[in-house]
């Protein structure tokens, strides 16, 4: 049913091979868009935003008061939470 597709990577513009088994993979997860990076800059690309590269930020949760690490730039107008005080209220909202 499937058969090998030949694909261009948009970072390194390859030339990679999109298999039959890939894609039914892909269609069994119900990807409906095929992949337009090769195997080694999808690689690449995951182990960049998965490096912990991040900007943290330090504020004051609302709840118990500790300072906290954040990954985006708190809002005044808005709370943040510590880690154990946001998963506590996702669990109480959980069970709601």
């Amino acid at each position: 049913m499937y058969q090998d597709k030949t694909i261009v990577c948009r970072d390194c513009n390859q030339e990679f091979v999109f298999t039959a088994g890939e894609q039914e993979f892909y269609a069994s997860k119900g990807f409906e868009n095929e992949p337009s990076r090769c195997p080694a800059c999808r690689s690449a690309r995951k182990q960049r935003q998965g490096s912990g590269n991040r900007e943290m930020h330090t504020a004051i949760c609302a709840d118990c008061g500790r300072e906290a690490q954040v990954p985006f730039a708190p809002n005044p107008e808005r709370p943040v939470y510590c880690r154990d005080c946001y998963a506590s209220r996702k669990d109480k909202a959980s069970n709601w």
